[in-house]
């Protein structure tokens, strides 16, 4: 997220379909960035780590160091990658709504001074590919703050953030302990990218994984690096995403904060600014998109035709895989 060099109120939404497409994912990016430790380009981060290191602060227990019970750390490390990879492919066949909310909020008296608002169903079309529809989006009023490119790759490869096997190779991942979260059993662990690699962004921060089902069920940390450049700052506020489990075995993200003070360096001859930002994203109602099968036969549709001995000799039918969301 980019210092806005113009001070007039932003317009409406633009109609195209791309540019509404290209916004919707980078402003759903800034929402969900995350942060580990303080940067110097952050002031008033709430600190989810001193609250995880206090007992019974906040829903969250004593953190205890000692090793994990009857599997090894390599081992669990493995387990929970291998378990983050299966949600990762679940969670492409879900349809859900996600709401956004992004504010710059005024220091004066607390108060949002602009906001962005935007609801998106995130759906598939009767061929099964992936779609997402508008269902609201007022008046965008941001005048401080505008986005990049950099927020959109926030939304492509960190929202919601997941650690799968394929991916773990790239993160120096470090077990810490063991805590409860509210009801929850966790281990918890370090996440950190092992090199940081030219026009790549990665997670930074803190892990915690439940005991049972072997996946993520909260994150806290930042993505890194940032670019603190005079006269190209461009920002993301710190996050932290909660998980819920659905249908009984997958932990999905349901909701996001991510609140900071933005740092721009002063650049071209303008001072300094501070943005105060507050970002929140929930995800609602998922549902299975469930598959069914049709069967075509020398181009007509069978699948309710009872088998003949005449055609059951023959060559078996193709089989296709439309779907249909579930309801």
């Amino acid at each position: 997220m980019k210092k806005s060099l113009n001070s007039s109120p932003a317009h409406s939404l633009p109609t195209s379909a791309t540019t509404r497409a290209l916004l919707r994912t980078v402003v759903a990016a800034t929402v969900l960035s995350l942060s580990a430790a303080p940067l110097a380009a952050f002031a008033g981060v709430p600190n989810l780590y001193a609250a995880a290191a206090a007992d019974d602060s906040d829903g969250f227990g004593r953190l205890d160091p000692a090793p994990p019970t009857g599997i090894t750390v390599d081992e669990l490390i493995r387990k929970f990658g291998e378990r983050e990879s299966e949600f990762n492919r679940a969670r492409q066949n879900y349809i859900f709504r996600q709401s956004v909310k992004i504010q710059t909020i005024s220091e004066d008296n607390n108060r949002p001074d602009g906001e962005y608002q935007q609801v998106t169903d995130i759906t598939f079309s009767k061929d099964g590919r992936r779609e997402e529809h508008v269902v609201f989006a007022p008046q965008n009023t941001l005048e401080r703050v505008i986005m990049t490119p950099a927020d959109m790759d926030e939304v492509e490869h960190r929202l919601p953030f997941v650690l799968t096997a394929e991916e773990m190779s790239q993160y120096d991942i470090k077990y810490l302990g063991r805590q409860k979260v509210d009801e929850l059993d966790t281990y918890v662990f370090s996440a950190g990218p092992r090199t940081l690699e030219k026009g790549k962004h990665y997670f930074q921060g803190k892990v915690w994984v439940d005991q049972q089902d072997y996946q993520i069920v909260l994150v806290n940390g930042e993505t890194v690096p940032q670019d603190t450049r005079r006269g190209h700052a461009d920002l993301q506020p710190p996050f932290t995403t909660y998980y819920e489990q659905v249908d009984g075995k997958y932990w999905f993200p349901t909701y996001t904060k991510a609140e900071g003070v933005l740092h721009f360096p002063a650049a071209n001859g303008a001072t300094s600014d501070d943005v105060h930002m507050r970002n929140i994203v929930r995800y609602t109602d998922y549902k299975q998109f469930r598959a069914t099968s049709r069967i075509i036969y020398n181009g007509e549709d069978i699948t309710n035709n009872k088998a003949t001995p005449d055609n059951q000799n023959q060559q078996q039918p193709q089989q296709q895989q439309p779907a249909a969301p579930q309801h």
